[in-house]
């Protein structure tokens, strides 16, 4: 009696699970949805894998485009902190026993295109300094909130080293919004407010 209890009370809860998974406005999961945290945090590696890859990309760009010598010292500066942070990621993967795959990062790429627009929007000079600050610090936001959660799922499962790896990194987004808020509070919007 006891078996034929639970499995009426497994059915219900499936049944109910399933009802609440198909009410309007819920969104139903693909195929090949996580179903565990340790998929949530591998897929989660793969999307800042990409946008870290993109970055790559982005930096140089936005350092071309900027005027003010101490924005370009530290475009170029978390350039290399990025390149450093990829392979750190590899590090990661490696350790979570998977192959280090990139996934589109569609945050990332909303950011890089809205960077994007910024440029060309803006003259260059001071104003475009302050753009290009604007649009790193947003992509900064991102990382930050990325890395950190990533950190707190390799705690939860266990990985201390994954989880060391991704806290440096965390410190390393960190200091870089720091350093583009002193680039910008020191000199940059300070000189943009006066191009009105």
């Amino acid at each position: 009696m006891k078996t034929a209890t639970n499995k009426k009370e497994t059915t219900a809860k499936t049944t109910t699970a399933t009802k609440t998974a198909t009410k309007a406005g819920v969104t139903k999961p693909k195929s090949d949805a996580a179903s565990g945290l340790t998929e949530l945090f591998e897929d989660g590696l793969k999307d800042i894998y990409w946008a870290e890859k993109a970055l790559t990309k982005a930096l140089p760009k936005m350092a071309k485009n900027a005027t003010s010598q101490e924005l370009i010292d530290a475009l170029n500066n978390h350039l290399t902190e990025t390149e450093g942070q990829i392979s750190r990621l590899e590090q990661v993967f490696e350790l979570a026993g998977q192959k280090a795959i990139a996934k589109k990062c569609d945050a990332m790429a909303g950011l890089i295109e809205e960077g994007n627009g910024i440029l060309e929007e803006t003259e260059i000079g001071v104003v475009r300094d302050a753009g290009i600050i604007a649009a790193c610090q947003k992509i900064e936001h991102y990382e930050i909130a990325t890395y950190g959660t990533l950190r707190q799922f390799a705690e939860t499962l266990g990985m201390s080293e994954a989880a060391s790896l991704l806290e440096q990194t965390l410190e390393e987004e960190k200091g870089a919004d720091k350093a583009l808020t002193i680039v910008a509070v020191n000199a940059v919007n300070f000189e943009a407010a006066e191009a009105n």
